[in-house]
């Protein structure tokens, strides 16, 4: 925009300069012209005086000696009378004519010229070699008429024409040049204002929801209107998620009214595995609500002046968005181990030992839980009691990948399953659980991809959580932009 401005009012200014400075330049022209022709002029004026006296070659010859134009040999006098010889006098030479003409000086017009002057009866210019001759015709005393003729050169016409030029030239160079400063500045602070308008439209975009454009009062008009607008926008959508994680943390929370109910009836179930493997599943979905209640306030936490995160158990510290990736991975699986003992599923998990090395991920542990949880959940929903799984976890120089792999029969269309809603068949299936896992994967730059299971014959996730969050996107975050799922058949 500020090169834009520059081009216009470089362009504007040109055709302004050039419409006012090619007439001056022609006038100027013109009044080089006009002066020496006025300058001819007098010098035959200066004359004339002596034309009406005497007509003796003598006498006229000292007068043209002392005129400007006569010392410079520009000064000719045409007098009547017949002579048949030449003579000089003060320098300048006498010569006859035939036609009845004795000239004094040094002539250029010709003939024809002078006679055609006399024949006018007014002063004329013509042109002769090396210039134009003005020739005036004066009565003199004897009764004739004499032709007084004065040389303009060509110098003359075109004298002080160049340099006015000059000057008139840089005049516009110097009007360009301060409209070009002058279009600098104004697109300075139009760029500016533009500038820091996109600088927050990005920054909110990348979820900063604290930006405001400051309204500077050098800006225009109308980008002041924008940026009042957009600050209006944002704090609209500051509320908006306010109230939305609100609505989360409060529908979350009328939870625990049914879960007190099934923690009691759970405890009234006596002694034994179903008893004991009830009462944990309770703790495990009271704890997942109140994790869900926390996360809802504590993002919600500043985004409206005053808010504050809550009272009682949801002011816990936020859980940090990075954990271990194996310790994750082997809690959750503890947890369906119980579930698969009852079902007669035979299962293993590798490379999650309590001795191994940490494979550390820039996901919130309780994310990569429900991500895992949503995988395991799957394949209990999914497939016949019995069917066996594996969980894998592999360490690679950037990323920790996930395996997740079972005996079933496989998913038909995994490119559907992909699909947020769309479920991986059957009743009871939200379409929610590899969304889950999908955006935990992209939230780390990673990805999650659908095969089938080369060993146990059934269907293989394959989770790729990338060890360092790219650049351009905030740790625990979603992509701005959802890439199309890959969906890759192992064989």
């Amino acid at each position: 925009m500020r090169w834009a401005l520059v081009k216009v009012c470089v362009a504007v200014t040109t055709m302004v300069a050039l419409a006012f400075l090619l007439p001056l330049g022609l006038m100027v022209r013109e009044t080089a012209r006009d002066r020496a022709f006025s300058g001819a002029e007098r010098q035959a004026a200066a004359i004339g005086p002596a034309l009406a006296i005497t007509g003796d070659p003598a006498e006229l010859t000292r007068a043209l000696a002392s005129t400007q134009a006569g010392a410079a040999g520009m000064l000719a006098v045409h007098v009547p009378g017949r002579t048949n010889g030449s003579g000089t006098a003060g320098g300048s030479s006498t010569g006859g004519t035939a036609t009845g003409l004795a000239t004094i000086g040094q002539p250029r017009a010709t003939q024809a010229q002078i006679l055609g002057a006399i024949a006018a009866g007014h002063p004329v210019s013509t042109g002769v070699p090396g210039g134009f001759a003005y020739l005036e015709p004066v009565a003199v005393g004897s009764g004739g008429v004499a032709v007084v003729e004065v040389f303009i050169p060509d110098a003359a016409l075109s004298q002080g024409v160049v340099t006015a030029w000059l000057v008139l030239t840089g005049v516009a160079l110097a009007l360009v040049l301060i409209s070009v400063l002058v279009a600098d500045r104004l697109g300075t602070r139009i760029v500016g204002s533009a500038r820091r308008l996109a600088g927050a439209a990005r920054a909110l975009g990348a979820g900063d929801l604290a930006v405001r454009v400051p309204q500077a009062d050098d800006s225009p008009p109308e980008l002041r209107d924008a940026a009042a607008a957009f600050n209006a926008m944002a704090d609209r959508v500051v509320r908006l998620v306010a109230a939305e994680r609100e609505l989360a943390a409060d529908l979350s929370h009328r939870l625990r009214t049914p879960l007190t109910v099934l923690r009691l009836n759970a405890a009234a179930l006596g002694q034994g595995d179903a008893a004991e493997h009830t009462r944990h599943a309770v703790d495990q979905l009271e704890r997942e609500v109140d994790q869900i209640i926390h996360t809802a306030r504590s993002r919600g936490q500043g985004l409206l002046p005053g808010e504050g995160a809550g009272s009682g158990d949801e002011d816990a510290a936020p859980e940090p968005l990075s954990c271990d990736a194996a310790e994750a991975i082997r809690d959750r699986v503890d947890f369906w181990s119980a579930l698969a003992e009852d079902e007669g599923r035979s299962w293993r998990l590798s490379g999650a030992d309590p001795g191994a090395p940490p494979a550390l991920v820039p996901v919130a542990s309780a994310d990569l839980g429900a991500a895992l949880d949503s995988l395991l959940g799957n394949i209990f929903r999914h497939t016949p009691e019995g069917t066996a799984f594996t969980v894998d976890v592999h360490r690679a120089a950037d990323a920790v990948i996930v395996l997740v792999s079972d005996a079933g029969p496989g998913i038909e269309d995994t490119a559907a399953a992909m699909r947020r809603g769309h479920g991986v068949g059957g009743a009871g299936s939200t379409g929610l659980g590899l969304d889950i896992v999908r955006r935990v994967a992209e939230a780390t730059g990673g990805e999650v991809e659908v095969g089938r299971s080369a060993i146990l014959g059934g269907t293989e996730i394959r989770v790729r959580l990338h060890t360092a969050v790219d650049a351009g996107r905030p740790a625990g975050g979603r992509s701005r932009r959802r890439p199309s799922p890959r969906v890759r058949l192992v064989r």
